[in-house]
């Protein structure tokens, strides 16, 4: 297999968590198979989360930990979040920093009728834990914030994204936790 370039965000805000630990491992097991691996952790990020009142036209400047992601997305072949799933949506910090830094110009242009992506021919793989099972997430709650990051966000700006839940997370014991770090391993090794 090929050397990909892979950008791996943890989206959880704090610096102890299960999204940390999956983010970490997929990156070792990345490097492990060769291929090159940018990593950043929203924990250890500072920026403002309010996209604010300016608009598109005139967007508060981006800070640069935000310039830094988005040069990593563009500099990237496929791009690996992995995220808790809170309140039926993303972490504050995680959501603030998608509306800060995925902005008209450089990730999709508005000069159409419709937006178009600008960052096509790339991948993402999303690692959500949640503890609402997988059926209950997709009957009652019809998988919205999958829905959400697969075609409104990381699919809006051109990124293929595939999604790996994990249920349980809460109450998740060593031994689920190592079967999940395998599954994260194997899709890390085929930089997938």
């Amino acid at each position: 297999m090929a050397q990909k370039r892979i950008f791996v965000l943890d989206g959880h805000p704090a610096d102890k968590s299960l999204s940390r630990t999956i983010a970490v491992t997929y990156a070792q097991a990345a490097r492990d198979a060769g291929h090159e691996v940018r990593v950043a952790h929203v924990s250890e990020m500072n920026f403002d989360l309010d996209f604010g009142g300016g608009g598109y036209k005139s967007p508060k400047p981006l800070e640069p930990v935000l310039e830094e992601v988005l040069s990593n997305i563009e500099w990237s072949e496929h791009v690996v979040v992995a995220t808790p799933m809170w309140w039926g949506g993303l972490p504050a910090k995680l959501k603030g920093l998608f509306d800060r830094s995925l902005l008209p110009g450089r990730t999709f242009d508005t000069r159409g009728k419709l937006p178009k992506p600008m960052l096509k021919g790339r991948t993402a793989r999303v690692f959500l834990t949640s503890d609402t099972p997988a059926w209950y997430f997709r009957l009652f709650y019809r998988n919205a914030l999958k829905w959400q990051l697969k075609k409104q966000i990381l699919g809006f700006i051109g990124l293929k994204t595939k999604i790996t839940a994990f249920s349980g997370a809460t109450q998740a014991t060593e031994k689920h936790v190592q079967t999940w770090s395998r599954r994260v391993k194997g899709f890390a090794a085929q930089a997938q």
